[in-house]
């Protein structure tokens, strides 16, 4: 979807909601956008954050990896500020609806157990162990994951969870450590979100699922 982060939901930019999250939280020490595009820029500095970057080419393709984008704003910030930052959060535009306890509630987990990340996730709907399939090299369709006894009910397989791309939380030491290239280590943890504020937008449809939310009353709490 072009334009996807600056496209208005009910009169506003959707980048806005985010960075408007971020300044009510109130406890980062800079709030910074990562971006290619000028007009993203442009719209995030009205609203009050810093764009003390353009972000180079080649971490502005499809093929990018996110982490190595929050590597670069971490390293630039630092070089920049003059400081060191021991916790590092990434809020993804697209996730418009997190609600700001949910940034609190992932800064109190994140501080308790230590972890090298925190990520944002949803209880799944689909289950490897009962209705997700893969194609095998046969070309036939087999469970995802097996376990030693067949799974009758959805119910009575193993918890999974969707990473939402909402919210991320990185111990600094492990985002610069020049091997890692993925917000899961051995030492991630999850923080789990209800269905509505994890709502991500990726599709037409999904912009008009918010917009539909706002004008019903249900997000009142939330925007």
């Amino acid at each position: 979807m072009p334009g996807k982060n600056i496209r208005k939901i009910l009169g506003k930019p959707l980048i806005a909601y985010t960075i408007e999250q971020a300044k009510k939280w109130g406890k980062a020490t800079d709030i910074v956008c990562s971006t290619d595009n000028k007009n993203i820029a442009e719209i995030a500095k009205k609203y009050g954050i810093k764009v003390p970057f353009m972000r180079p080419k080649f971490l502005a393709t499809d093929k990018a990896s996110k982490v190595k984008v929050i590597q670069h704003a971490l390293l630039y910030c630092q070089r920049k500020y003059k400081k060191t930052y021991g916790i590092v959060v990434d809020l993804d535009a697209t996730a418009p609806i997190r609600k700001i306890s949910d940034l609190e509630n992932c800064l109190k987990l994140f501080k308790k157990l230590r972890p090298d990340s925190l990520f944002s996730v949803v209880e799944s709907r689909k289950s490897p162990y009962f209705n997700m399939v893969e194609i095998g090299r046969n070309g036939k369709a087999v469970l995802s994951k097996k376990l030693p006894r067949p799974i009758r009910r959805r119910q009575d397989s193993p918890l999974v969870y969707d990473m939402n791309a909402s919210i991320y939380f990185y111990k600094s030491s492990y985002l610069l450590n020049k091997n890692t290239n993925s917000p899961i280590s051995d030492n991630s943890i999850v923080y789990v979100m209800d269905d509505i504020s994890s709502v991500d937008i990726d599709r037409e449809i999904d912009f008009k699922y918010i917009e539909f939310l706002i004008k019903e009353g249900v997000l009142r709490n939330v925007l």
